[in-house]
């Protein structure tokens, strides 16, 4: 056989055993590695340590050391689907257990919004129980106020008492002798609303008997921010609260780390509205005083 007889044996072999792509979005393993998705880090190939994101957030599970008037408020059947999606972000059964509330106490609640915490509120303490919950008119025009009567309808409130006030002047001078005032999410929306946080914080030590617990969760801002963020990140420096409760009369009388997020850079909006994916991740303080 010459040397161009060769060739060309060779040149038909070659194009004969050549493999056709795969069509487009056939999935096929041959074109590139396995990926999966780690939310800000970019694609990364499968067993490169990347945790895969779940396509939707893990369900809640309370954990067994909670009372179990807690456990039941979180799992009761009638609870909607919207406030149980956000159980995982904001961990209740860990919090109110935290705040130790139990069945049959008086509970006054700063800022309560559309009630997500209120209504847990009211289940944990029960039909022995009450709870007042303060919104101001402003705070219910612009969005609590239909979401309060829905909730309201469904009869998940009826022992709650909702109080349309300022939030310096949040209880009616007959409301005394409570275990517990709550605000979650909220103490820095004092600061932008331009609340008289020194009034409020007195008010609730008014409200409050002794041994009474000051409840607060709150976004934590940078150390040494002040309230630099509070209206643009929705965020407050935690030595801030602290310091202006203490000077009300409380004494701090523990803290939780169950909402820390270390990897939380504090730098972006943790308001509900803006936060979008990042919902229910941020880097939260959570602060128990005692009114002594």
């Amino acid at each position: 056989m010459t040397r161009t007889s060769l060739l060309f044996a060779a040149l038909l072999f070659a194009c004969g055993s050549k493999k056709e792509p795969p069509p487009s979005g056939s999935g096929s393993a041959a074109d590139k590695p396995a990926v999966t998705k780690d939310p800000g880090s970019g694609d990364k190939p499968a067993g490169s340590g990347a945790a895969p994101a779940p396509a939707t957030p893990a369900e809640y599970q309370v954990p067994k050391n909670v009372p179990v008037a807690v456990q039941n408020a979180i799992e009761a059947k009638d609870r909607t689907p919207a406030d149980r999606a956000l159980d995982g972000g904001r961990k209740p059964g860990e919090i109110l257990a935290f705040f130790k509330v139990v069945p049959g106490q008086k509970i006054g609640e700063l800022f309560a919004g559309g009630g997500y915490t209120t209504e847990l509120l009211a289940r944990t303490v029960g039909e022995g129980g009450k709870v007042w919950a303060q919104n101001t008119k402003e705070v219910l025009d612009r969005f609590a106020r239909v979401p309060w009567m829905e909730r309201e309808a469904r009869g998940t409130l009826k022992n709650v008492v909702a109080l349309e006030r300022a939030t310096d002047d949040p209880f009616p001078a007959d409301v005394k002798g409570l275990d517990a005032v709550v605000t979650i999410l909220n103490y820095h929306d004092t600061v932008w609303q331009k609340a008289d946080r020194s009034k409020m914080n007195k008010a609730v030590f008014a409200a409050l008997r002794p041994g009474g617990i000051y409840a607060i969760v709150d976004h934590s801002a940078v150390a040494g921010s002040g309230t630099r963020d509070v209206e643009t990140l929705h965020r407050i420096d935690e030595a801030v609260v602290k310091r202006e409760v203490e000077e009300a009369g409380f004494k701090l009388d523990g803290e939780s780390d169950v909402l820390r997020n270390p990897a939380d850079k504090r730098d972006w909006n943790a308001s509900p509205r803006t936060a979008a994916e990042k919902r229910g991740t941020s880097d939260r303080f959570t602060l128990r005083f005692v009114k002594p």
